[in-house]
């Protein structure tokens, strides 16, 4: 009986007894667990993938550069960008059954580059709940017969109108006379040129937003008093995410059928009931119709803006794709997992920007603005432009309700995801203590990110929310990339990686390689290399709206983004130390490198059998010219 059998043994008695909540007898890694379903991966991704970004945020790109004609760049660099990073991190977490850290067995040296990845999910995942909480919020104050941000009501200022006021001069019997608009609009007379002076509006909605939901300070000097009932749907909405990952993806799994799936219910719904309404035709005209401008493609900056979008929609270099697909059985075919998720993705940004513009056309007919004054995107285009279109639709609280409940749903399923790269991270780092003790860790985390969430909940909390999103939505994630296909392809070897992906979906033709090899190497590098660079000299400090932030708050903004970069060096430098000095043998895959499961692990990985924690560090040269690994940089 060879090593390989008895090792299978010992796998087989030490799973015999595991009665973990997170493992089942169809696993196939017993000791990690798989997905139940494939339908519960995919659902998972999807999930992930589309969030509130695909609805607030593409929309209005698209507008602004040019409607139709944006799908044009938009699509090619999904296609040299977005879709070859996600395949690649859907490979590697499949393939070595292991999160963002622990993952970079791969090229030890560039650990802290899976390190920086869970830190800034950390971070994202503190503010992206407090959203969540928004939407908690706005969905509880639907359930009434008007909508609190429908008119003018005793939280607001003078300056609050939902129509335009000024004055101005009209004719009226050859006489020259001043009048205010409101009277011209309802007599039917025209204002002469050039006489019209506007005053200083706000719709209901937007002091709504500012006065009652955020009880908005001045700038982020003014911290103010914690907002009770924000508070209150900030704990729900962390109640709601630790009930649902309680038991991991075996729970998260079952609870991604309705939340990943719903959005598209209530997509399809608005888009119905805004297509039917007048002025739906101008709004879509206007997002992706007649008014395209095909010319746009040739700025730069529409470029840059679909390769952005791209990368940050489909949630690359943030960790949860590697944490996600670590679940994965061994022979899952991720190639088409890839596709069909990155596709899902972006078919469903272009669908999301129908069914806002058909409402947002109706809200600039009835108001007799031009649909470019009352679109927006963000905060902006969820909590004041789309509720005020809202507003004037028949029973608006039934809309209101599915609305924000559709964020909600858009926002958990990526939050979701988020937590369970931070949860992920710890099970490959401490696994004896987090197979036995998953829940009450899931509960720590999620009780320690909602602490740390409460200064976002603050009357300065939204500066917080915008600040850490500016700073950790940037280029830091850019650069994480940048390392990973660098480290992946360059370091490790893309033969090597191509022999990986192989030895989970099979031998492929090496005309098939052609496009992928491609990409990884050169292309996809060189594009976000571009992006990276645009990002940092077009750099601007934050501001929200015209508040500007003070200097503390933008050295604050950049301390948090050294911070989770600055264990790149330390852990490269550690990794040198630890090996002798040896840099080159820390470049080399680390002598764990490989599957999880003996039986996967075949000729080329058979070694990993053989290692034990007392060898000398110096064998790890030895046991890798064994492997068949092409120790080269170059494919």
């Amino acid at each position: 009986m060879g090593m390989k059998d008895i090792l299978k043994l010992k796998n087989k008695a030490s799973s015999g007894g595991n009665k973990d909540s997170h493992v089942d007898s169809n696993d196939e890694n017993k000791e990690r667990g798989n997905w139940s379903r494939k339908s519960d991966y995919l659902l998972s991704m999807i999930g992930y993938a589309v969030g509130l970004g695909n609805v607030w945020r593409f929309p209005y790109l698209a507008y602004k550069n040019g409607g139709g004609a944006f799908l044009i760049p938009y699509t090619i660099m999904l296609a040299f960008s977005g879709m070859p990073l996600f395949f690649l991190e859907c490979s590697m977490g499949q393939f070595s059954s292991l999160g963002p850290i622990s993952v970079w067995r791969v090229v030890p040296i560039l650990q802290g580059v899976g390190i920086m990845m869970v830190l800034i999910s950390t971070l994202v995942s503190i503010y992206y709940n407090v959203i969540i909480a928004y939407s908690l919020y706005y969905m509880f104050a639907s359930f009434q017969s008007i909508l609190p941000w429908s008119d003018c009501f005793s939280w607001s200022n003078e300056k609050c109108s939902k129509t335009i006021r000024g004055i101005c001069s009209v004719l009226i019997n050859d006489s020259l006379i001043t009048t205010n608009l409101t009277w011209v609009k309802e007599n039917n007379y025209t204002c002469i040129i050039n006489t019209t002076v506007l005053d200083d509006v706000e719709l209901p909605s937007k002091q709504y937003w500012e006065k009652v939901t955020l009880r908005q300070s001045s700038g982020m000097d003014e911290t103010g008093e914690v907002v009770w009932y924000l508070a209150l749907c900030l704990l729900l909405a962390w109640i709601i995410v630790g009930a649902s990952l309680f038991k991991g993806i075996k729970s998260s799994g079952k609870v991604v059928y309705f939340t990943a799936t719903f959005p598209y219910i209530v997509l399809t719904i608005l888009l119905v009931r805004g297509a039917t309404l007048e002025g739906a035709f101008e709004g879509i005209n206007y997002y992706i119709g007649t008014q395209s401008n095909i010319t746009k493609i040739m700025e730069a900056e529409v470029w840059k803006d679909a390769a952005t979008q791209i990368f940050f929609s489909l949630s690359t270099a943030w960790g949860g794709l590697i944490a996600l697909s670590s679940y994965n059985k061994f022979h899952n075919n991720c190639y088409s997992d890839a596709l069909i998720v990155c596709v899902t993705n972006c078919v469903t940004s272009v669908f999301a920007g129908f069914a806002i513009f058909s409402i947002l056309g109706h809200m600039a007919h009835v108001s007799e603005k031009s649909v470019s004054e009352v679109v927006d995107s963000g905060f902006g285009l969820a909590f004041i432009a789309y509720p005020e279109a809202l507003t004037q639709l028949p029973v608006s609280p039934l809309w209101s309700f599915l609305f924000f409940f559709m964020l909600l749903t858009l926002g958990l399923d990526s939050q979701f995801a988020i937590v369970e790269t931070i949860t992920t991270s710890i099970l490959d780092a401490f696994p004896e203590l987090m197979k036995r003790r998953r829940i009450p860790i899931t509960i720590c985390c999620c009780c320690v990110l909602f602490l740390l969430g409460l200064v976002c909940v603050t009357q300065a909390g939204i500066y917080w929310v915008n600040l850490i999103d500016y700073f950790c939505s940037g280029w830091a994630i850019l650069f994480a990339a940048v390392l990973e296909l660098i480290g992946v392809c360059w370091i490790y070897g893309g033969n090597n990686f191509i022999k990986d992906i192989e030895m989970m979906i099979g031998k492929k033709h090496w005309s098939f390689w052609l496009w992928w090899r491609g990409c990884w190497m050169f292309i996809s590098p060189a594009l976000l290399v571009a992006i990276l660079l645009w990002s940092l000299i077009t750099f601007e400090p934050p501001s929200y709206g015209n508040i500007r932030y003070p200097t503390w708050g933008i050295a604050l903004g950049w301390c948090m983004i050294i911070f989770c970069i600055l264990w790149i060096p330390i852990v490269a430098v550690i990794k040198v130390v630890q090996a002798k000095g040896n840099f080159l043998q820390t470049c080399r895959p680390a002598k764990n490198w490989g599957p999880a499961l003996a039986q996967h692990r075949g000729e080329r990985y058979e070694h990993i059998a053989d290692n034990t924690e007392h060898k000398d560090a110096n064998e790890i040269s030895t046991v890798t010219s064994k492997t068949g690994y092409d120790n080269v940089t170059y494919f």
